[in-house]
């Protein structure tokens, strides 16, 4: 795996999705894609399905673009430890601040 995905290594779920590691390419993903919403594959590549329609109407069938940026937050977060930067930590609080207020928006939907 290659160096922005070793940062996941470890990672069991993701925003409440649990992360599929795929030995097999693509194939296995899109006969297995039903099951779970994040696949990491040997490629160095990430896999999301993504929700299709509101949950309260269709149930949770993907994930939602907040699980996409808690992804990046992980990868960043992981990447500074190698390569501790300044950049780096400002864009880790700057998708910290994005996530809360997806979090809010959340809240006063319900």
């Amino acid at each position: 795996m290659k160096m922005a995905l070793e940062t996941l290594r470890g990672i069991k779920e993701i925003g409440g999705f649990e992360v599929e590691r795929m030995i097999a390419e693509k194939e296995a993903w899109e006969k297995n894609f039903g099951e779970k919403y994040i696949y990491t594959a040997s490629d160095n590549s990430i896999h999301f399905k993504i929700q299709d329609g509101p949950i309260k109407e269709n149930g949770v069938n993907g994930c939602q673009v907040d699980t996409i940026i808690e992804t990046c937050r992980i990868i960043i977060a992981g990447l500074d430890k190698k390569f501790p930067s300044d950049e780096n930590k400002l864009a880790y609080n700057g998708l910290c601040g994005v996530l809360h207020n997806l979090g809010k928006r959340k809240l006063n939907m319900d």
